[in-house]
């Protein structure tokens, strides 16, 4: 039977396998723009605007997406329960304690943020504080500060800044070459295998944005797997979150917050829990909800 212990191995194995497969595409594309273009600076920029957005995301991607979520801070008087519950978790787990808020919103969900652990902040929605029995509460707030304590929120910042990286380049790619710009002279290009080379080239870099995306969803379900294992392990009761989930998808309802820039960021898709099968499975950012109960009723915490 597998355990929490096998369940995180084998997710941390399978993400740093994306983030690997993530960066051999933006290398490729880097070389394959270098083939191409004889002048390099259209690259540079491209980077140099890129490590920009990663150190903007780095220091304000917390107060965004809580702006964005329209969360306020919680007050200890009003939601005592709370507090205790994060208190006790995050000292269970080693963590700080992050800042709390809410979401005025009937729809059950959370999130976490924050560029490192001494910098995170935990929000719920009223409707997840008005729905949960303690346990489940635990579960839910358990993967949250597990998503802090694997730094998945940084993570997270950086494969967005990566998908937006390889768009950029693309997209001035391709219009650069519309427009006719400066294409490498067919005598520095090698002949016939050039002439491949560029095709398979173009093709690439056409893909390559698609691509980026989809590793983007890819991590994102890896890490709600592990997150969901590291939970569970916090509480040492998964069936906490395993109901939890079970009553989040029930209520199938969209966010009214809900924005497309944060959804990879909540426990549970804002924009409702449908059923999804097939290849459009791969356009999803959380993995289907009936996995991941699977998942936790399937693990031995022993």
């Amino acid at each position: 039977m597998a355990t929490l212990y096998t369940q995180q191995g084998k997710n941390v194995r399978r993400t740093w396998f994306l983030m690997a497969m993530f960066f051999a595409i933006v290398i490729a594309l880097g070389w394959f723009i270098s083939y191409y273009y004889d002048n390099q600076i259209i690259l540079y920029i491209a980077v140099i605007f890129s490590v920009a957005m990663n150190v903007a995301g780095y220091w304000y991607s917390d107060k965004i997406s809580l702006s964005m979520a329209h969360a306020v801070p919680a007050d200890r008087s009003v939601q005592p329960e709370l507090f205790r519950v994060v208190e006790n978790l995050a000292i269970t787990a080693g963590l700080p304690m992050p800042a709390l808020y809410i979401i005025n919103d009937p729809a059950p969900n959370a999130f976490a943020t924050g560029r490192n652990k001494e910098h995170a902040a935990v929000a719920v929605t009223s409707g997840l504080l008005g729905m949960m029995n303690k346990n489940e509460l635990s579960g839910v707030l358990a993967h949250e500060l597990s998503h802090i304590g694997n730094r998945d929120t940084l993570l997270q910042t950086v494969v967005v800044v990566l998908v937006g990286f390889i768009a950029i380049i693309a997209n001035i790619f391709m219009r650069s070459s519309f427009l006719g710009g400066g294409r490498r002279r067919s005598n520095d290009s090698g002949g016939e295998a050039g002439a491949i080379i560029a095709i398979v080239g173009i093709i690439f870099v056409i893909l390559s944005p698609i691509i980026a995306q989809l590793i983007q969803m890819a991590i994102s379900r890896k890490r709600e797997f592990l997150a969901d294992a590291d939970g569970a392990l916090l509480t040492r009761y998964p069936e906490g979150l395993a109901s939890a989930l079970e009553k989040i998808s029930a209520y199938g309802h969209p966010m009214t917050t809900a924005n497309h820039a944060t959804a990879h960021l909540y426990i549970s898709n804002p924009f409702g829990v449908g059923a999804v099968k097939g290849i459009a499975k791969l356009f999803m950012t959380h993995p289907p909800t009936e996995e991941r109960i699977a998942a936790l009723r399937g693990m031995d915490v022993a």
